[in-house]
């Protein structure tokens, strides 16, 4: 893994206990809860009961805390962090969940996945160009991907950000035609581009996306 990606890492779970500090758990779970439904409803996917579905990057509190309907595997680097740090995060609330406590690169599938939840979580992966090949691979075709980022909006900020670390948390910079042309290279087609939050220089969108079933 590269330095920046490690720093990244190492700012990230201080960044989550800081931002749950004074954050009562009981409260901001059912805020979570409430989230996560809404953010369904906004991008237009409704997951069918029991199929396979992965939360990539999944946090302390990710999208698979709705998703109870379905057979789902979670992932994240950080998980004993949090297992450690934050009351907020106890596997036994979620026994539906398998939870993998492994960057996804290093992730071995077992079988292909009918949903592929990876919300914002790209923009911290160590490779990038290889976890869009295998974001892609584990879906089956004809499934659907779901895929967040923070996109660029000023190309001179954006190159001057690869240079320098502007964003730490985020050790890839892109703009919004270059993430949504990372799955359509990948035999995917576009199913919509949400844009979920609007920021001076980056805009945070949803990409919906289909797997091609050829």
């Amino acid at each position: 893994m590269s330095l920046r990606w490690k720093i990244a890492q190492a700012f990230e779970i201080r960044w989550w206990q800081h931002y749950l500090r004074n954050k009562p758990k009981k409260n901001y779970l059912e805020w979570k809860r409430d989230y996560w439904q809404t953010f369904l409803r906004d991008i237009k996917v409704t997951p069918k009961a029991n199929s396979r579905a992965i939360d990539i990057g999944c946090g302390p509190a990710g999208i698979y805390m709705v998703l109870d309907q379905l057979r789902i595997d979670a992932l994240d680097p950080l998980l004993t962090d949090y297992r450690e740090k934050l009351e907020h995060f106890r596997e036994a609330d979620y026994p539906y969940v398998k939870f993998h406590d492994q960057a996804f690169e290093d992730y071995q599938k077992t079988e292909d996945f009918d949903y592929v939840f990876c919300i914002n979580a790209i923009n911290h992966v160590a490779d990038l160009s290889a976890c869009m090949d295998k974001l892609v691979d584990i879906t089956r075709p004809g499934g659907t991907i779901i895929l967040s980022i923070d996109a660029h909006n000023h190309g001179m900020l954006k190159s001057l950000f690869r240079m320098i670390p502007g964003d730490i948390l985020h050790p890839h910079q892109y703009d919004l035609p270059e993430y949504r042309k990372m799955l359509t290279d990948r035999n995917c087609e576009m199913l919509s581009s949400v844009l979920y939050k609007r920021e001076t220089i980056f805009n945070y969108y949803v990409l919906v996306a289909k797997k091609a079933t050829n």
